[in-house]
């Protein structure tokens, strides 16, 4: 015989992290679009083993940042850049140092490198 009882509390709920990428496909210094199309709705951003990620949008006009695919960063490496108006932003924080919208920040997006491997947090 089964008896139906319900939890008295909910059960956890699982975090279902997503696969962007493997870390190797981003160039140390460099920078990735995801998903692999033109545009990317994410930029990624490598140092070492750290990855940080960002909205592939603008604050000063919504639209895609990338110059060429998977190019995000400016012509000497040391900011990610807009290719529509030349907005530089920090890659370690995202804050916009030069341009149209200085002062504004790109918006973030959590992920966290596990086993070689780049992971959107869902939650």
């Amino acid at each position: 015989m089964f008896v139906n009882a319900k939890p008295e509390k909910p059960l956890p709920v699982q975090s279902n992290p997503v696969i962007l990428c493997r870390l190797d496909d981003i160039p140390d210094g460099g920078t990735r679009g995801y998903p692999d199309t033109d545009p990317a709705t994410i930029v990624l951003v490598r140092s070492g083993d750290e990855v940080r990620a960002f909205e592939n949008r603008c604050p000063h006009t919504g639209a895609p940042m990338e110059w060429r695919r998977h190019q995000f960063l400016s012509f000497d490496d040391y900011h990610l850049a807009c290719g529509i108006h030349g907005a530089l932003f920090r890659p370690d924080d995202g804050f916009c140092v030069a341009g149209p919208c200085s002062g504004a920040s790109l918006m973030p997006v959590t992920v966290r490198v596990v086993d070689g491997c780049v992971l959107l947090d869902t939650d």
